[in-house]
């Protein structure tokens, strides 16, 4: 005989053939598993009704509309103006809309015309759109709307800006960036938009490419649990809830590794390292639902991504089992004609894109997608199964994201926009992240110290933020303004008060100005504050030719480091440009990244010790540009007498506290297959005030069939110590924590001895 619980538990589907064990479990336990499956089975059939629906909508369709569908066009076809220049104020035009949704069928429109909007216009807006798209168009198919939210919703005036996503790696805390996605969400939703082109996946190996700052930095570890998080906080448990929406991994695969370092180049990647490097972010990704990709805008290897069958079907749909949507970037399908020349013409363009594996094309200010591929289905050149499997994927996503029933949220509470408890997230995401590379004693300032700030990023919001930032490029003054922001220099004005500073700008990005203004005014103060970096840019436009900081700003350090005051520097970076010509003369070097719009209120937290730094460095700091080694190189790469000597090796940053380790213990020398290792750690603060460390463990595999890495992270914890505590931190390793891709390009965990390394303490296992 068997309870009525017991009877309920055998029926259910997350049961196995050893039934028998379950019901000796505790009846919380049991409990637990009943729900579980009870979950497991109503998001069964859920996923069954969506599937009904979106047949019985397909059934109905013509082709005119199912590749209506797979067109996405940007705000700029649908708005009053010509091309690329919209009427200001941005009003959109109701003839064009009507065509573009009803003439066209078009499913998707994206971006924003210039500059940001208030939330109320891009209410209007999304009205708008969605009013003709599911009251006039045949179909009733809501509009699939997507921006570029790249740190906060950048593209809605008032919204909570945050750090860059090299900020966010260089806080080293994956809660931080998933509750800073699920805010991003939140105030994207607020605006009535569902889609989200973030986070970007693409590893961060090469600081001279312009998108560097986008990634989540070099380590695949790190940037895959940065990734992780950020698919958690963007869509929750449900997608369709009005504060979250539709993430979007990008850009799927290899664009972060050109030849020349220049953005859209083309890349040389060996199938082991793509698996090794580029592919595990994705993977994680995918793993943890994410719903929609963007594909690499480059080649790779000869071949663009965009027409690349073996990459876009046979690797992200067969092998990682992807389900999404897959949407091209930019103008990307008319550049395999004009830009790669593998298609004769823009029709064999679309031919090579849709059938590679291509769901949706971001067209995205041509008209004529829609038509020409009605007429290659009509041709027999691309098939009607390939139309079909990029419709219901695209249907999916919208009802998935509840699209269908609300297609925007107009009754919801979105009253937390922009609000003081998002800034504070921010303030806390750019405190986390600021990384102190150097201190000879000079930090934290005394708040009674007359100080000057001096250099091109001191007094300008623009360069905190980075690109992206309620513009493209994020280079318009005029918007910055109207978040009423701190900069660095009114941040120091506020903490230390406006009779204690002095400022001269010294240097434009790279020309001195009035630097003799600044050198008599160095010998009149207590330390020197000189902020340096990178003007903002994105993509292409941020292309350069010399990692070096222009030698203007070399010159302005070696001027006030004459005075012989203190030189702090503060870097405002979006890749670490080289500082080896001056680093000598900077008693001290904060590197701030590009940390938002509360970055120069966490700088002045930080430079006068009201906050201790903690950030680490997700990236190796190059010291010339021709060593851009990163952490994880080869023991063949320190052939010759220069070997590897980084300006700042991968994971530093210091405190204004200390740390001690001690005590690194495993529970056993030996790993097997199937089990695991627990190791420990004992880390004490032995200075005089709280600060945070971050515990990272070192994997090194003494001898492997390919050349081994020199070192490899295998994992990693962010602890807080008062002064005097001290914390055991564990770590437990598996033996896919030692694996690698082999000489067959799969993963493998080959016999032989380890050695570990926690903060400076070494200890062995073997793999047995």
């Amino acid at each position: 005989m068997t309870s009525s619980w017991e009877t309920t538990l055998l029926n259910l589907p997350i049961m196995n053939r050893n039934i028998k064990n379950f019901i000796t479990l505790p009846p919380f336990l049991t409990l637990c598993l009943i729900l579980l499956s009870l979950g497991q089975t109503i998001q069964a059939q859920q996923d069954q009704n969506m599937q009904g629906k979106i047949k019985a909508l397909m059934a109905k369709m013509t082709l005119e509309d199912k590749v209506g569908e797979m067109t996405q066009l940007a705000i700029n076809t649908i708005s009053m103006g010509e091309g690329y220049s919209m009427q200001e104020p941005h009003q959109l035009d109701p003839a064009d809309l009507k065509k573009v949704l009803l003439d066209l069928r078009v499913g998707s429109i994206l971006n924003v015309a210039d500059h940001a909007y208030t939330k109320e216009h891009w209410h209007e807006i999304i009205t708008a759109i969605q009013e003709v798209a599911t009251k006039e168009k045949p179909t009733g198919i809501p509009v699939l709307y997507g921006i570029d939210a790249i740190h906060g919703n950048n593209y809605t005036l008032g919204s909570t800006l945050f750090p860059q996503q090299i900020n966010l790696a260089a806080g080293w805390n994956p809660e931080l960036a998933e509750k800073i996605a699920a805010i991003t969400a939140y105030e994207t939703r607020a605006s009535w938009i569902p889609w989200n082109f973030s986070p970007v996946l693409d590893i961060g190996r090469d600081p001279r490419w312009p998108r560097f700052w986008e990634t989540f930095g070099e380590d695949v570890l790190l940037a895959s649990d940065m990734g992780e998080a950020f698919i958690r906080g963007s869509q929750g448990d449900d997608p369709s809830a009005p504060d979250k929406l539709a993430a979007c991994m990008k850009h799927f695969l290899g664009y972060s590794g050109p030849v020349s370092g220049k953005d859209r180049t083309q890349a040389l990647i060996p199938e082991r390292q793509l698996r090794e490097y580029y592919l595990p972010t994705f993977q994680r990704a995918i793993q943890a639902g994410a719903l929609t990709v963007m594909i690499n805008s480059g080649e790779m290897n000869g071949i663009p991504v965009h027409c690349n069958k073996a990459i876009l079907t046979d690797l992200l749909r067969t092998e990682l089992g992807f389900k999404g949507l897959a949407v091209s970037d930019w103008e990307d399908i008319g550049y395999l004609q004009t830009r790669h020349r593998v298609a004769k013409d823009y029709k064999d363009a679309i031919r090579l894109a849709i059938n590679a594996g291509i769901d949706m094309a971001m067209v995205p200010m041509d008209l004529k997608f829609p038509i020409l591929l009605k007429e290659l289905v009509e041709e027999g050149a691309v098939p009607m199964s390939r139309i079909d499997e990029s419709v219901e994927r695209i249907l999916k996503v919208k009802y998935q994201l509840g699209l269908f029933e609300a297609p925007y949220h107009e009754n919801y509470d979105y009253s937390k926009f922009g609000s003081e408890e998002h800034t504070a997230v921010s303030l806390e995401a750019a405190l986390e992240s600021i990384t102190l590379l150097k201190n000879e004693q000079a930090l934290p300032l005394a708040k009674n110290s007359k100080v000057l700030v001096t250099g091109p990023t001191a007094n300008a919001m623009m360069c905190l933020n980075g690109g992206w930032s309620r513009t493209w490029q994020g280079n318009s003054p005029k918007w910055d303004a109207e978040d009423n922001k701190k900069t660095i220099l009114e941040a120091i004005q506020d903490k230390i008060g406006k009779d204690q500073v002095t400022y001269h700008e010294g240097a434009t990005y790279d020309k001195l100005t009035k630097v003799d203004a600044v050198t008599s005014a160095a010998a009149n103060v207590d330390a020197v504050i000189v902020c340096l970096g990178e003007m903002p840019y994105t993509e292409t436009p941020g292309d350069i030719e010399d990692l070096h900081l222009p030698v203007a700003q070399q010159q302005l350090v070696e001027a006030v480091a004459k005075s012989g005051k203190p030189v702090i520097v503060v870097l405002v970076e979006g890749r670490p440009r080289l500082i080896s010509r001056f680093e000598d003369k900077a008693t001290a070097i904060l590197d701030a990244y590009l940390p938002g719009n509360e970055g120069g209120r966490a700088i002045a937290e930080l430079l006068f010790g009201d906050a201790n730094p903690s950030g680490k460095l997700p990236f190796t700091y190059p010291r010339e540009a021709n060593a851009l080694l990163n952490y994880d190189h080869r023991g063949t790469d320190l052939a010759g007498p220069l070997g590897f000597n980084p300006q700042f090796e991968f994971g530093f940053g210091l405190s204004y506290t200390t740390f001690e380790y001690s005590e690194l213990k495993l529970d056993r020398k030996e790993l097997t297959e199937d089990g695991a290792i627990e190791i420990s750690v004992q880390v004490k603060n032995t200075g005089d005030r709280v600060g945070r460390e971050v515990v990272q463990l070192y994997i090194t595999d003494k001898v492997a069939s390919i050349t081994p890495a020199v070192k490899r992270l295998r994992g990693y914890q962010k602890i807080t110590l008062k002064p005097g505590e001290s914390k055991q931190v564990n770590f437990s390793i598996k033996s896919k924590n030692l694996a690698f891709v082999g000489v067959d390009n799969k993963w493998v965990t080959e016999v032989g001895d380890f050695e570990i390394s926690i903060g400076g303490l070494k200890e062995t296992l073997s793999f047995k």
